[in-house]
């Protein structure tokens, strides 16, 4: 059965008949596509909210003593940077706004398996950003502990902390309901005759990331529970002073908070994996084995936590393991770029902006990745542990490659979730001010911290000036190439011309179907042949 291809004529998304009208038709929709967008535009919203906290700390570093902030201030606004990034932006991000729009599409379903779940999903996300924002406009002051809540600082501050804890724990309740939704879609509601080694490579990158996110999170749930009561009732447990332990602390949210990493980049990871092809013009290169590396990276990234924990007091023999197990997951790492590299090698390459992100990414993560061996590695973590080097290295993996990877993704999906096509030399210039200005943002911090700058700091010594100053400018000119793409999209997305149904000639479902797609997205559900490869539908 041939899947629709025309070209729709009114391109305004999904405007259908229902019993809501207006904003009421998105917000109480369950349709997996407008919640896809709902995530999408209130992520955008956050986002911007941390780039504006992300510009602030910036600008006080750009010299030597107070600038526009104090201490305390300077503790209050990276926390909120760092739980907007990481608990509202960069683990939801890929999942929850092209997994939930592309993923029932991809494998031939009209919906995910529990649309309703999906919706509360979104609201639950919603109700743990607003949450997170009260502790910042009421009480006594921002959350000044950093994004981890660290014992035993996080319940011995006067800063309003617990409705800034409250608010990361039904975070993750959000999370885990997208991943359970995930997993069951996949599992019984794939087209006849999709077979799991037939099934594109975003969905399995989804597959893998679901189940961290529904055995992992729950961990982190139940530590910031306990860090709650520890602040109300002073129960015990990361309290030195009643005969708790801090550290165990640190294992319980690391436990789940290292595995987050790959709830970030596996859906990175996917993403790449479809765009790479398609604008190669080939079959990806040796597909069984990125879906074994995806679901390996998923399995060792459960064992690897202890590694942020080297200068703590752990044993010898624990730090030989976790040093190991560290190395150990970069190996599916390296093979996944080595299969884009080759998937890339002979290939009819049309060079188009996602293109440019994809390649972008896979040079940004690999020197994320490379980075992380030498902080895996005992000698060098102990002289680097805690310096701007982590720091550098952890944007390079988060949003270097959460970022990189989400920017081609919209460039790669934005014909078919908005029906029209962006101005690709405003796209081409936006991504590379963006690329330009993260580089300079982040290469300096290597720098800095082999040099000794410790991070989370306000001020440092003089000798550390020019990085730091070369290392602001940068974070400009990388905001003035977000604003770029940004407003590109969002006028395109307007005003630009009418997408045909396939525009970049991919080879998954998701291109067979109309631009946007249909409210139930196929008239019938396709059928796969099983004497085609993966991607060839009928």
């Amino acid at each position: 059965m041939q899947a629709s291809s025309k070209i729709p004529t009114d391109v305004s998304y999904l405007e259908y008949e229902g019993k809501h009208k207006g904003l009421r038709a998105w917000i109480f929709s369950t349709d997996h596509k407008r919640i896809g967008l709902l995530y999408l535009y209130s992520m955008m919203t956050l986002f911007l909210v941390g780039v504006i906290l992300g510009l602030a700390m910036r600008f006080e570093l750009i010299a030597p003593g107070k600038t526009i902030m104090d201490a305390k201030d300077y503790n209050a606004v990276f926390t909120v940077h760092g739980v907007i990034m990481i608990f509202m932006i960069v683990i939801p991000g890929l999942p929850a706004v092209f997994g939930n729009f592309m993923l029932p599409i991809m494998i031939g379903a009209k919906d995910v398996a529990f649309p309703k779940l999906n919706l509360l999903s979104w609201w639950v996300y919603i109700a743990g950003a607003f949450l997170v924002i009260t502790s910042v406009l009421f009480g006594d002051g921002s959350p000044d502990t950093g994004w981890t809540f660290y014992a035993p600082y996080s319940f011995k501050t006067g800063a309003n902390m617990l409705p800034a804890i409250f608010g990361a724990f039904v975070l993750g309740f959000s999370s885990i309901l997208t991943g359970l939704n995930f997993i069951v879609t996949m599992h019984r509601m794939r087209a006849p005759g999709m077979t799991w080694t037939k099934m594109p490579l975003f969905p399995w990158s989804l597959y893998g990331t679901a189940w961290i996110q529904l055995l992992a999170t729950p961990i982190v749930g139940i530590t910031l529970v306990l860090v709650a009561l520890e602040r109300i009732f002073g129960i015990g447990v990361f309290d030195p002073a009643l005969g708790g332990d801090p550290i165990l602390y640190q294992h319980l949210f690391w436990i789940y908070s290292h595995p987050a990493v790959y709830v970030m980049i596996l859906p990175a990871m996917g993403a790449i994996s479809e765009i790479i092809p398609t604008f190669s013009q080939k079959h990806i290169f040796g597909y069984k084995v990125l879906v074994v590396s995806t679901l390996a990276i998923a399995f060792i990234g459960y064992f690897v936590w202890g590694h942020h924990m080297f200068t703590s007091g752990m044993s010898g023999t624990a730090q030989y393991t976790f040093s190991i197990l560290t190395f150990l997951v970069a190996i599916p790492s390296a093979i996944k770029v080595f299969n884009w590299i080759s998937t890339m090698y002979k290939g009819s390459i049309n060079v188009q902006t996602p293109f440019y992100w994809a390649a972008s990414f896979i040079f940004v993560f690999m020197i994320g990745g490379l980075s992380g061996l030498v902080v895996g590695a005992l000698a060098t973590n102990v002289y680097l542990h805690d310096t701007a080097f982590v720091v550098a290295h952890f944007h390079f993996i988060v949003f270097g490659g959460v970022g990189f990877s989400f920017f081609g993704a919209i460039h790669y999906w934005f014909p078919k979730m908005f029906g029209r096509m962006y101005d690709a030399t405003w796209a081409n210039i936006g991504w590379l001010i963006f690329t330009i200005g993260f580089l300079a943002l982040y290469s300096p911090m290597f720098y800095l911290g082999m040099q000794g700058m410790p991070r989370r700091y306000y001020d440092y010594l003089e000798e550390f000036h020019a990085a730091n100053i070369l290392s602001t400018l940068g974070s400009w000119v990388m905001t003035l190439g977000l604003i770029i793409v940004i407003i590109n999209l969002f006028r395109s997305a307007k005003s630009g011309p009418i997408a045909v149904a396939n525009p970049w000639n991919g080879k998954t479902l998701e291109w067979t179907v109309p631009s946007p797609p249909p409210v139930e997205n196929f008239d019938e559900i396709p059928e796969y042949q099983e004497k085609d490869g993966p991607y060839e539908y009928q």
